[in-house]
């Protein structure tokens, strides 16, 4: 924006902006699952919840994986072979175990140049070692329109 002083015009200095950041856009009210939890029991809780994936915690609270429809397809398919109508199979044994997380101070933009590189649905953000929430690619998406154009 330009002002004049005194006869003579002047751009006018934009404030500093805040980032946007992780914590300001992740979920906190999340499905976990425990690495001894049946794949019976995580499809029934992702059909009921409606989302495709959660996070694997130990009984302290620390991150020990990640578990996604995908993973629970293995499952599926041994019991397909084996003509079993329940999913017995253990979390821990088709859980990611190599699971990429991010900060809660991670800003969004580089929150989604992740999603583009590692081309994944979900994040599980940590702070100290311990899960405090996740952010989804439309957690992402759902951010950007509600931003202003000063934001940017």
């Amino acid at each position: 924006m330009v002002k004049s002083f005194q006869g003579v015009r002047v751009a006018e200095s934009k404030k500093p902006t805040s980032p946007i950041l992780v914590k300001d856009h992740m979920s906190t009210n999340l499905v976990t699952f425990k690495p001894q939890d049946s794949i019976d029991h995580v499809l029934d809780m992702l059909t009921k919840r409606k989302i495709s994936g959660a996070p694997v915690v130990d009984e302290l609270g620390h991150l020990v994986g990640i578990i996604s429809e995908v993973d629970c397809l293995k499952e599926i398919i041994k019991g397909k072979y084996s003509n079993t109508p329940k999913f017995p199979g253990l979390v821990e044994e088709h859980m990611s175990k190599n699971v990429l997380t991010m900060s809660p101070e991670t800003t969004l933009f580089d929150a989604a140049q992740k999603f583009l590189e590692h081309k994944i649905r979900r994040f599980p953000v940590l702070q100290d070692g311990f899960l405090v929430g996740q952010l989804s690619l439309s957690d992402v998406i759902r951010a950007f329109p509600k931003l202003k154009a000063t934001t940017w």
